[in-house]
């Protein structure tokens, strides 16, 4: 017990393998090897994986056994970074890195939050949209049976309800324009709905790129000044 290495907290705390028939290369070997299998599989696996489905990263110690793992991974990433083709396949490089460091040390990885649930990954908002999509297509639908001359009592009960407060009567003669008019309001309605989404999707978009831009030109920055310091 006297003769113990002083280092031995250090060993137990790293996972790796250790053959005592060998120096402790080989052991080393398999612990870079297993890292690398396992940014891998952690960068293809964000980059099939859409960006509101992300786990949530937690905050891991910045002790020496944490620091030593993302320095080994560095190097590691210099093959990837310089195929990558533009900044969103970027993000997801460094976000699999981010997971395959948690991953190794074994830290807990929370989905709470994300869009484990189809409710808390959708905004209220776009969820509200989309129930009025639905809704004015199910309509759209019955209108366009009733004009081709389906008047069964459900259909024709849904086409006075969305008549009612005007001065619209099924029996009039001009009964198919007044339904070809709504059906038509109702599909500008959609199209108006659906640009909504897709301008605050790309907005979205953009906003999240630009922030990792700044994230990474900062970052760059940092280290400039720390290699001249």
């Amino acid at each position: 017990m006297v003769e113990q290495p002083a280092n031995v907290d250090a060993a137990v705390n790293t996972p790796v393998v250790v053959d005592s028939n060998d120096d402790g290369t080989v052991a080393q070997e398999l612990e870079l090897e297993h890292m690398r299998s396992t940014l891998e599989e952690t960068i293809v696996e964000t980059r099939s994986t859409p960006l509101e489905n992300r786990p949530r990263l937690p905050r891991i110690a910045l002790s020496k056994r944490n620091r030593a793992v993302v320095r080994a991974l560095n190097p590691m990433l210099v093959t990837y970074l310089e195929a990558s083709r533009d900044l969103c396949e970027t993000d997801s490089i460094l976000f699999g890195a981010a997971l395959a460091v948690c991953r190794i040390i074994g830290a807990k990885v929370s989905t709470a939050g994300r869009a484990t649930g189809h409710s808390s990954a959708i905004p209220a908002w776009r969820r509200r949209i989309e129930e009025r999509i639905a809704k004015a297509r199910a309509l759209i639908g019955r209108l366009i049976c009733f004009r081709s001359g389906n008047n069964r009592p459900r259909i024709v009960r849904t086409i006075r309800m969305a008549f009612a407060g005007t001065n619209v009567s099924l029996s009039q003669p001009d009964i198919t324009q007044k339904l070809t008019e709504r059906i038509d309001d109702l599909k500008q309605r959609i199209a108006a709905w659906g640009k909504r989404i897709r301008q605050y999707t790309e907005r979205s978009t953009r906003f999240n790129q630009n922030c990792l831009s700044s994230r990474v030109i900062r970052r760059g920055s940092m280290n400039h000044w720390s290699d001249q310091w």
